[in-house]
């Protein structure tokens, strides 16, 4: 019984953590200002765009932080296939689709996370573009969403993992960003 609390009590700050990236990516200004498109793709990809901080972050942390990440992680793509589910897609295509997904996300992380370790603005602008403005490429609004990235990754960095277990996540504010020149 005394286990099953402890394990309660990581399962409620792993799900904390997911909603509170989750609840970021759903800022309304990175659709009404940053022009990320306000659809299942743009949602979704904000929403990798943010987990990939988060997972970038906590990497190279230690066991317990590994699998509480991966735990994390698991509840996103769990979180995916009861969306897939409830659009309406077929039982038979819900593991089809969950793969592309997975696909996608490990392919975007790999697109940002080397221009977010070096702090290379334009390389992670043109990324973003490649993926979150697939119809109407917005240069200046990548530019503004790629610095609002790499500041991300800057504040997650300052921030203790534990704190980051606790699902105690700190964001910049994104209105920030979108007057910079």
């Amino acid at each position: 019984m005394l286990f099953g609390l402890f394990r309660r009590r990581s399962r409620d700050a792993e799900h904390k953590a997911y909603c509170e990236i989750v609840a970021q990516a759903r800022q309304p200004v990175f659709y009404t200002e940053f022009l990320v498109p306000d659809t299942i793709d743009g949602r979704f990809d904000l929403i990798v765009v943010h987990a990939v901080l988060y997972f970038r972050r906590m990497r190279g942390e230690g066991r317990e932080v590994s699998e509480f990440a991966q735990n994390v992680f698991d509840l996103f793509f769990s979180d995916m296939d009861a969306s897939l589910r409830e659009m309406g897609v077929s039982d038979t295509r819900v593991p089809k689709k969950v793969k592309v997904m997975g696909e996608a996300f490990y392919g975007r992380a790999d697109a940002y996370i080397p221009s977010i370790d070096n702090g290379n603005t334009e390389e992670l602008a043109a990324a973003l573009g490649r993926n979150l403005f697939t119809e109407a490429p917005e240069p200046v609004a990548q530019l503004k969403l790629a610095r609002y990235v790499i500041e991300a990754a800057k504040v997650l960095g300052d921030q203790s993992s534990a704190d980051l277990m606790k699902g105690e996540i700190s964001w910049p504010d994104p209105s920030v960003f979108v007057s910079a020149d």
